[in-house]
């Protein structure tokens, strides 16, 4: 089998690329290793940023996400019981938009399948070989029969538990890694909204966040020891936890429901540097992981994948190797602006015990400072709604 660039994962990042590619009429296969239904089942964040709505546009996959998405013109901090919004089209001229991770994961797969392109789910022992040469090359196996696809070009879009970054030589890269000592319990209940907007509270007792799906559908969050266990959380303890979080006022207005989906998230910072590795590019989960604070983690794997495919479309079409060879250094420098920012925000918003009174000090005269100062609300506005390409 022949194409010009496998794609390994069948991710947001991956299916976009095949998508841009695709329109510039450049080949791609993707490999994925688990089914469809499976990637499907995989509960993710769902905060787009201008830039990566306009991503999806471009490959003709939003009608769905216009339709049904939200448009969000602000979102708020509360701290001290008492909420503050962060005006975005006030302070940063743009909005964001909520829908679901896994709503535009379906949307690219029904594109694909709708024309013609060829994804290969539930491949066994997927490898990558000779990447550092000419001549790539993927290898798999489906339903016991072994399989190779010779190719231009790799792109690693397999997430942080991935084979590519596997198959990397060692010391041909540098990790650099925050771990976080808690994480988020999140359940999934069939009840409207607590608000119209995101909520992101700083709690002496931990952080939490009210989020949402859709009109019936709501996405909960509160920080908890990593020693926790779904199996810890009631329902009604998850409640009475992110009631006492939540101003009074909001807290008044919360309603409650058996939960969906419950699971715990551990919260860490980790960037694996350079990208490239030959004729092996890395992107998305694969390269680096954000904290969900920021809403980053997509909309990273969404810059990733608009600089590779500019790169790899110069290639085809400009006869140009000069983009894949700038392609690390410029994603690189989005992805640590965008790790900044969820760092100050998870330091911001979170409880750490080991920072004691002093620490909690300094959070609250932050907060205060940031809604006493244009500047201070700007740059928070900015990095939410995401920084220029």
């Amino acid at each position: 089998m022949r194409t010009q660039v496998a794609i390994i994962g069948s991710g947001p990042s991956g299916l976009l690329l095949s998508l841009m590619l695709a329109k510039a009429g450049i080949d791609a296969i993707i490999v994925e290793r688990k089914s469809r239904d499976y990637v499907l089942s995989r509960i993710r964040a769902g905060v787009l940023e201008r830039g990566s709505v306009g991503f999806f546009d471009s490959v003709g996959v939003s009608d769905r996400l216009h339709a049904e998405g939200y448009v969000h013109e602000g979102f708020a901090l509360s701290f001290n019981g008492h909420k503050h919004r962060v005006d975005l089209q006030k302070y940063a001229g743009k909005t964001v938009t909520v829908y679901g991770q896994t709503e535009i994961t379906r949307d690219m797969m029904d594109a694909r399948l709708e024309r013609g392109l060829t994804t290969i789910y539930e491949a066994d022992d997927v490898a990558i070989h000779d990447f550092d040469t000419a001549n790539p090359s993927v290898t798999y196996k489906k339903d016991g029969v072994a399989h190779t696809i010779n190719c231009d070009f790799i792109a690693g879009c397999d997430g942080f538990h991935g084979v590519c970054r596997e198959s990397l030589p060692a010391g041909s890269y540098e990790t650099f890694e925050r771990i976080y000592p808690f994480g988020w319990l999140g359940i999934l209940s069939r009840t409207p909204p607590v608000d119209h907007e995101l909520i992101y509270a700083n709690h002496q007792d931990g952080f939490a966040l009210c989020s949402m799906r859709s009109a019936n559908l709501s996405r909960y969050y509160v920080q908890c020891p990593l020693t926790d266990t779904v199996n810890d959380w009631s329902d009604n303890r998850f409640w009475d936890t992110l009631r006492a979080r939540l101003p009074a006022e909001t807290a008044e207005s919360l309603i409650t429901g058996p939960s969906i989906e419950k699971s715990i998230a551990p919260l860490r910072s980790f960037v694996a540097e350079p990208l490239r590795f030959g004729r092996l590019f890395m992107a998305g989960d694969a390269a680096h992981i954000v904290p969900p604070t920021g809403a980053k983690g997509l909309n990273l794997a969404t810059g990733d994948v608009y600089y590779l495919s500019q790169a790899l479309i110069g290639y085809y079409v400009d006869k140009s190797e000069k983009a894949l060879d700038t392609y690390s250094n410029k994603a690189l420098a989005r992805i640590w602006k965008a790790e900044r920012f969820s760092w100050y925000l998870t330091n911001l918003m979170h409880t750490f015990p080991e920072n004691g009174a002093f620490g909690r000090k300094m959070q609250l005269a932050e907060l205060g400072y940031v809604f006493s100062s244009d500047a201070a609300v700007t740059s928070i506005a900015e990095n939410y709604v995401g920084l220029p390409y």
